[in-house]
């Protein structure tokens, strides 16, 4: 499958062990992880800024990123496709990498359920149905 982790959720895989860094690394071994420059940028300043890494740090963790995964150009979504238009770059980026799963904390998101026919879950609702799988 082909998978767009959120900002929130790979901030919070890099921040500590638990639910988002599992996901990250079940998504690296078995998915296609997809992310936009708009993506790998967020997570690189809320690295520095909110977790005060060494920019250093967060730069190494952005190279990272950019290799582990496909990195598409967001296509354009209309502005009214959610609440908040921040979020319009992760439904960009899913629909230029043609992804099947959105994952998300953000529930300005998450109550959309899906986009475009890609569904929208939070870490645990991705967790459970990965599990359910195996």
């Amino acid at each position: 499958m082909k998978v767009v982790l959120d900002s929130n959720i790979l901030i919070a895989a890099f921040a500590t062990r638990g639910l988002c860094s599992d996901i990250y690394e079940l998504c690296l071994s078995e998915h296609k992880v997809i992310l936009s420059h708009p993506i790998i940028q967020e997570v690189h300043a809320n690295l520095v800024k909110k977790l005060k890494l060494k920019p250093s740090v967060a730069d190494s963790i952005r190279k990272y990123l950019a290799s582990a995964a496909e990195v598409v150009n967001p296509s354009h979504v209309p502005q009214n496709s959610c609440r908040d238009k921040s979020d319009l770059v992760i439904l960009g980026t899913a629909v230029a990498g043609e992804a099947d799963i959105i994952i998300s904390g953000d529930n300005d998101l998450l109550t959309l359920n899906e986009f475009r026919s890609i569904l929208i879950l939070s870490p645990r609702q991705f967790w459970n149905t990965m599990q359910k799988r195996t």
